[in-house]
């Protein structure tokens, strides 16, 4: 009596097992397969706005360069504090309108961004030492330029291309 509940007992013990590990597999595997496609549709979703992210940060590097800013900004009675100020306002609300794009790039890129709109100012500020605030912009404008041609390359410029480069590297 035993023998045959047994003998019935454990096949049908190791058909279930091996149905379980079967089955388990398969969803495990059936899991993985979803992830991926889920990991590819947020791709083609994501891509495009991390390039665009890129494409917008070039396109704040370009609008705070030094020379932009100048040619926006300064008016013929501007004095050399009034160019100063805006300029310094212009590279601030421009960060901060783009500050949302470092979401979509590499920590890299963005350290970047931030060190060049820093430098920037940093420059302007080192323009500014030795004239007088009252003085025509042009002035200004001509220490800038001065300053701009004793560096190898504008903070901006650097950034610029440090972005490029990880864009080519990344697509």
């Amino acid at each position: 009596m035993i023998s045959q509940i047994l003998i019935v007992t454990i096949p049908t013990i190791v058909v279930a097992v091996t149905a379980i590990l079967v089955i388990r597999q398969m969803l495990k595997k059936d899991l993985e397969a979803k992830k991926i496609q889920i990991i590819l549709e947020n791709q083609k979703t994501i891509t495009p706005l991390r390039l665009q992210a890129y494409e917008r940060i070039i396109l704040f590097l370009e609008r705070i360069s030094p020379n932009s800013v100048i040619i926006r900004l300064q008016t013929p009675n501007m004095t050399v504090q009034e160019l100063h100020k805006q300029m310094l306002i212009t590279i601030r609300a421009e960060f901060e309108h783009n500050l949302s794009q470092q979401l979509y790039v590499s920590s890299e890129a963005w350290e970047a961004t931030r060190n060049a709109k820093e430098r920037t100012i940093q420059l302007l500020n080192m323009s500014l030492h030795g004239l007088n605030s009252m003085d025509n912009a042009m002035v200004f404008s001509q220490a800038v330029f001065e300053k701009l041609i004793e560096m190898e390359k504008s903070p901006t410029q650097e950034a610029i291309e440090m972005l490029k480069k990880e864009v080519r590297n990344l697509f």
